[in-house]
């Protein structure tokens, strides 16, 4: 459990939060060259150039959301997280963590699964795969949640990710 702090969100951790965001993107976006790669390969047909250089690009990326989030999670148990809004809801709070906590069980299963299917159990694919949707929905509740914070609450809460300590 991370230790509670009266401010917000380290630079640092702010920092590595959007990478971490910009990076999950480019493997949502991007990711579908990994599966087109695998099925021509299978087929004994060429893989298309900009697929394989995509498919390459994807993995190595995973690696590297491993990485940011293994020093993220670290910064987190370190600094602690800002302590909720005045007057949240306990349900809200229950909530809040609940999807901070999927959120890194994502960021560590998919690609150590992806890892997995690539390396070694083609069928670990398969639980990667689903990573997909999961994030997107998250991302969207994630989102919203920041969204009715700043815009309804008015609460300040999307500063925390935006600004160092506030």
């Amino acid at each position: 459990m991370t230790r509670p702090v009266s401010g917000g969100y380290s630079a640092a951790q702010i920092s590595l939060h959007w990478l971490i965001v910009v990076l999950v993107f480019f493997q949502l976006i991007f990711g579908e060259s990994m599966s087109t790669s695998f099925r021509a390969a299978s087929r004994g047909t060429a893989v298309d150039p900009a697929d394989a250089t995509l498919a390459t690009a994807h993995l190595w990326v995973g690696f590297a959301i491993l990485a940011l989030v293994v020093i993220r999670l670290a910064l987190r148990l370190r600094d602690g997280a800002p302590l909720p809004p005045a007057g949240e809801s306990p349900a809200l709070v229950l909530a809040a963590k609940a999807t901070h906590a999927l959120f890194y069980i994502l960021l560590f299963v998919v690609p150590i699964s992806g890892i997995v299917a690539y390396y070694w159990v083609p069928a670990a694919g398969e639980v990667h795969e689903l990573g997909k949707p999961a994030f997107i929905i998250l991302i969207v509740l994630h989102v919203a949640a920041a969204l009715w914070h700043q815009f309804w609450l008015r609460d300040g809460l999307l500063m925390r990710m935006l600004k160092p300590g506030a």
